[in-house]
């Protein structure tokens, strides 16, 4: 059983996108993209769903005191904190503009912080911003406030705050205990600090808590991965996720290039931190969510999971699920289910298109009648192990997605009916790889060079 499981991730370990979005951000428009038209299609989308759903924000706060190795994300690294309020500034000015589009007052179902290092923001600074976010904006009644928080530099007074505010949940990024491992990936980050902020939220009421867990980091073994989740236990946070290191050096060079290729755990060593860790957390109490995430059973991540309600955007898996996101701060993603921008990725450039009174989106993209089908059934197969084709017949029966679902079925990584596939229990680790069968963007237009993470 364990030989065919290491033939299959050395056969299905390829690289692959992660499908926060579909189209994935490669295929999108930079020099083509009209944002007159982006606009046009969000304020539709708006006026229609805005008083029955409401609308997610996701505010990107990029500012971070140091570089850790591991991180993908955009981020500007700095010490000076003189820098938060012109970007608090800047931020609101953006969210004006947008609110400028629409006839009614926002809804807001969602907000999520996410970075950088939100909590490099002092408390003051960020009660200004939700502050002025909400003067223009109506609060659904049950909204769902998140954001992410350093154990490092998280104090009782930002989750306080932010709590007086309407935020019940907050993400605290673990990684790993070790300190070998912590050393490579430039997050010194002890148990203790974990724990401490762990306990403060649980004070004042915080009803979701999360850990991030990272497995595949340079220099981590079993061992460490085993560790970390026995540490974890001893907390119980409600939520976990427990992902997959990208290493992406020619991506992501300034950080990732500070070690080797080989100081990486690859293919059966990388699959074996994840299943021996997964049996551990399930052994705990804790129930596999979609992709990389678990949860406890009183956790709302959990309920809506089973109730087959669970939603996946670019803050990840959420409860909500609104038809509008909006995107706010350098790099931030909108999504108006019919189309993706993507603000300007420097801070100069953020600043001068608002400085011009511009919605500041440099690219994007407006999803075809194919590409909604697809990102349908790459969304139902990321958030509940399963899709249903009956309407789209004529697309699933192309030759190029069937043949992949076949192979993938005779390796029993996926249950095949009439209409529909449901992943098997050994398939869900290789949804990344199912959900790619029916990416025919990137079946058409491979990329020449490598640009996406493995799938393992």
């Amino acid at each position: 059983m364990f030989e065919n499981v290491v033939s299959l991730v050395q056969k299905y370990n390829v690289p692959g996108p992660r499908y926060t979005s579909y189209p994935t951000v490669p295929y999108w428009e930079q020099s083509t993209f009209d944002q007159v038209l982006w606009q046009q299609k969000l304020k539709i989308r708006f006026d229609k769903s805005n008083s029955q759903h409401g609308i997610s924000l996701y505010i990107h706060l990029p500012f971070c005191e140091s570089l850790c190795t591991f991180c993908g994300c955009h981020k500007k690294i700095t010490k000076k904190h003189e820098m938060e309020q012109p970007y608090i500034l800047a931020l609101l000015k953006e969210w004006k503009l947008y609110c400028e589009l629409f006839v009614e007052r926002p809804l807001i179902k969602e907000i999520h912080l996410g970075g950088g290092t939100p909590t490099f923001f002092s408390p003051q600074h960020l009660k200004q911003l939700i502050d002025g976010l909400l003067a223009l904006s109506e609060v659904a009644e049950d909204h769902q406030f998140s954001f992410e928080g350093h154990p490092n530099n998280t104090s009782y007074d930002h989750l306080k705050t932010l709590f007086e505010l309407g935020f019940r949940r907050v993400s605290f990024g673990v990684q790993d205990y070790n300190e070998t491992v912590q050393k490579a990936i430039h997050r010194i980050q002890p148990f203790e600090h974990v724990k401490q902020v762990t306990e403060w939220a649980r004070e004042i009421g915080y009803t979701s808590i999360s850990h991030d867990l990272v497995y595949g980091l340079p220099f981590q073994y079993l061992d460490d991965v085993l560790n970390t989740i026995d540490q974890t236990i001893q907390i119980k946070p409600d939520r976990l996720a427990f992902y997959s290191y990208a290493h992406v050096p020619w991506i992501k060079g300034n950080g990732q290039r500070g070690f080797k290729d080989h100081d990486v755990p690859r293919d059966e060593e990388k699959r074996q931190c994840y299943e021996q860790g997964k049996q551990k957390l399930l052994s705990a109490g804790y129930h596999e969510i979609g992709m990389d995430h678990f949860a406890l059973e009183h956790d709302d991540m959990y309920q809506v999971f089973q109730a087959q309600q669970l939603h996946r955007n670019f803050m990840g898996y959420t409860v909500s699920k609104t038809e509008v996101m909006i995107g706010l701060g350098m790099s931030a993603i909108g999504d108006c289910w019919q189309g993706f921008a993507q603000n300007e990725k420097t801070l100069e450039d953020y600043y001068a298109r608002l400085e011009q009174n511009e919605i500041p989106v440099f690219k994007g993209h407006l999803l075809t009648e194919e590409d909604l089908k697809i990102r349908k059934h790459i969304l139902n197969l990321m958030c509940h192990f399963e899709t249903n084709w009956q309407g789209d017949m004529d697309f699933v029966q192309r030759p190029q997605v069937l043949e992949d679902l076949a192979e993938m079925q005779n390796d029993q990584l996926v249950k095949m009916s009439e209409y529909g596939l449901k992943v098997t229990e050994a398939g869900k680790p290789f949804v990344r790889n199912i959900c790619m069968a029916f990416d025919l963007r990137l079946k058409r237009n491979k990329p020449e060079n490598r640009i996406f993470s493995m799938t393992i």
